[in-house]
């Protein structure tokens, strides 16, 4: 067993979403969104050294060279019967650290997470492009991981995912399942992206469209007759939308909008809220691509797009203000994280105050 198990079997039995390693300083978990020091008898500041000798045992040789030349590495580590971790290593003023986040073993189901019937309609989907979006660490692997569970129970389909690394590990059920590491099983987003057109799927999940290349032909790919998962570092619907088009040169974003009018299905922007008691709960924008919204993207009218989404309920649509509004109303999350998640926060301010709350962070 390796040294750091003990540590992360502690951080697991805590409840903690993510450890973090630093020279000279305690070890720390965030637990339900807060950073908390480990305490008791593992309550001892780590040197360099400390910190060096917990990596080097679990470090793939790989990750070892490009930590070398880069001092950045991200890799998968597994303990059995306990869980996977997303870990990332790097270097800062006081030495080497890291960052451990949790994969649980068990995935969570559409319906364990509580999801609206909305997100088995995407699933359900013969062809297009459905993004879930939010910032780093907003649940959108385990809203993904949910996702292609739904699949993988209902279809009979091939899926083939792309990650980096590979997060949360499917079974065969109706499916068959291909997980592709970029760096371990590719080089990269784009040539796997591509290879996977000569692999017969049906449906394919790119773990972020992080570049031009890579986002251009998951458009092409949810275009041709497949069903695209991918994720973005977006936090509205609309600006979604403005990120992929302002990824491409000024010459080619009218042919983009085209594109992305008929392929894009869905977009689901989340964040994860505290809740008043215990534990989080994600918050929801989600947008349904219907012939009115898809006309707005074509056009460039994407500031349109907020509008449509409020006349779209029916569909399943809803923006992030009305969801969170609804968790406070619920007294679910407090008024006052309801308003640090918000994107538009005179919106939120007078949403919550005509509804008779009270907020003290402005």
């Amino acid at each position: 067993m390796a040294k750091i198990d003990q540590l992360l079997k502690f951080m697991v039995k805590a409840g903690a979403s993510d450890l973090h390693l630093s020279s000279n300083s305690l070890p720390k978990l965030r637990i339900d969104g807060d950073m908390r020091s480990v305490t008791g008898e593992k309550s001892v500041k780590l040197t360099a050294v400390q910190v060096h000798g917990f990596l080097e045992e679990i470090v793939p040789d790989r990750n070892q060279k490009e930590f070398a030349d880069t001092r950045d590495t991200d890799f998968a580590y597994e303990i059995n019967r306990l869980g996977r971790f997303r870990v990332n290593v790097f270097n800062d003023l006081n030495g080497i650290g890291a960052v451990f986040r949790y994969i649980p073993q068990k995935i969570m189901s559409l319906e364990d997470l509580n999801m609206p019937s909305v997100f088995k309609e995407f699933c359900a989907l013969s062809k297009g492009l459905v993004l879930v979006t939010g910032p780093t660490g907003s649940g959108k692997s385990t809203t993904l991981a949910a996702m292609v569970d739904y699949v993988n129970r209902q279809r009979q389909d091939h899926i083939v995912t792309i990650e980096d690394p590979v997060e949360f590990v499917h079974q065969n059920n109706k499916c068959l399942i291909n997980q592709r590491e970029v760096q371990t099983h590719t080089d990269s987003f784009q040539k796997a992206l591509r290879a996977a057109l000569r692999q017969d799927p049906d449906i394919i999940l790119v773990g972020e469209l992080r570049d031009l290349e890579t986002t251009a032909i998951a458009i092409e790919t949810a275009e041709t007759g497949h069903l695209v998962f991918g994720t973005l570092h977006t936090s509205t619907a609309a600006s979604t939308i403005d990120r992929i088009v302002d990824q491409f040169p000024a010459e080619g974003q009218a042919q983009i909008r085209t594109m992305l009018a008929s392929s894009l299905k869905g977009v689901v922007c989340q964040n994860l809220l505290k809740k008043i008691d215990k534990g989080r709960v994600a918050a929801m924008e989600i947008l349904v691509v219907n012939a009115a919204i898809s006309n707005n993207i074509r056009e460039g009218k994407t500031h349109q797009i907020p509008s449509a989404i409020q006349t779209g309920k029916r569909l399943g649509m809803q923006l992030l203000n009305s969801h969170l509004i609804e968790l406070v109303q619920q007294k679910i999350v407090a008024p006052d994280e309801a308003y640090l998640k918000a994107v538009d926060k005179d919106d939120i301010t007078a949403k919550l105050r005509s509804a008779g709350f009270a907020i003290q962070v402005e």
